[in-house]
């Protein structure tokens, strides 16, 4: 959304340069503290409505699936429920691998997928590409870009992980992100950064001392993934929309639960509902996409209407 639209009129490697710059202002302001800062200013409901608003298209999703494809995502739902209301049986085969299990033989016994002509298996090698830095780029792209990673991108991410009981090093990851960018860089792409969604899946089942094993494996599966990128495109292309809008919708319900809890349930509620309208309005503002604009109106709202539950707090 924001490089795009930047394309029209800079250079590819001015966008480059672009990134550089994101990745050392985010680096700099992990390491001296301020994002850490603005995250503990911001209330976690108005936090979570804007997880609430960015996910809510997940459930939709859930449903619409039900009425445009109801042989595949019924057996899968039905099979998250039933393995979700046994707990015993869940441990041993997770409810959404379950689901997965189920849709993969719904579509094979209805022949609805639709098999690629992948060819040779190809690994994808690094393409390094040289930056160039414009004044134009900078003013354009280095603050929306910074804003996206580390307060919506990272604010989904550190709001579900606290939601799940973790305290995330919020400057390290920052500082992290900030490296991260430098190096994506290097091959042309955006920055890293801390997502909701996977972290959402990641802290929805099991120890909860015990899930960094699932954010080690999901990393080296994103490897594997990452080289042999064009085989799991195409694969991912041949399945049903409803397959993969059934399994996002279901690994989210938790935390969309959690999400409009946290929001609605006691202080703050004011500034969460404005929030949430704002983000599921979706309407960026200064290539800026919405869900910041709805955290800051949310807490403009809640600071203006809403003082006694700051003085609570």
């Amino acid at each position: 959304m924001l490089v795009g639209p930047a394309l029209g009129h800079l250079s590819f490697a001015e966008i480059i340069g672009a990134y550089y710059a994101t990745g050392v202002l985010m680096l700099v302001l992990g390491w001296t503290g301020w994002v850490s800062r603005a995250m503990n200013v911001l209330p976690m409901p108005i936090v979570m409505a804007m997880v609430a608003g960015v996910f809510l298209r997940f459930g939709l999703d859930l449903v619409f699936s039900v009425r445009d494809d109801f042989w595949i995502a019924a057996p899968m739902i039905a099979v998250f429920l039933a393995l979700s209301a046994l707990p015993a049986v869940g441990r041993r085969l997770p409810p959404l691998i379950g689901a997965l299990v189920a849709g993969a033989v719904m579509i094979a016994l209805l022949g609805k997928f639709a098999s690629p002509a992948i060819g040779s298996v190809p690994l994808i090698g690094p393409q390094l590409y040289v930056p160039a830095f414009s004044w134009q780029a900078m003013v354009e792209l280095v603050v929306p870009l910074a804003i996206t990673v580390l307060v919506v991108q990272n604010g989904q991410g550190i709001a579900v992980l606290r939601a799940a009981g973790h305290e995330p090093p919020v400057n390290a990851v920052a500082m992290a992100c900030g490296a991260g960018a430098i190096a994506c860089a290097l091959v042309g792409t955006v920055s890293t950064c801390l997502t909701g969604p996977v972290n959402a899946i990641l802290s929805s089942s099991g120890d909860k001392s015990r899930q960094y094993a699932g954010g080690l494996l999901v990393g080296a599966l994103a490897l594997v993934f990452g080289l042999f990128s064009p085989v799991f495109t195409h694969l991912l292309l041949a399945t049903p929309r409803a397959f993969i809008a059934v399994l996002g919708g279901l690994a989210m319900l938790r935390v969309l639960q959690t999400a409009f809890a946290v929001s609605f349930k006691d202080r703050f509620s004011l500034g969460a509902l404005v929030t949430f309208l704002v983000t599921v309005a979706d309407v960026p503002i200064l290539n800026i996409g919405a869900p910041f604009w709805g955290l800051l109106l949310g807490f403009a709202a809640a600071w203006l209407l809403e003082r006694k539950d700051f003085r609570a707090g």
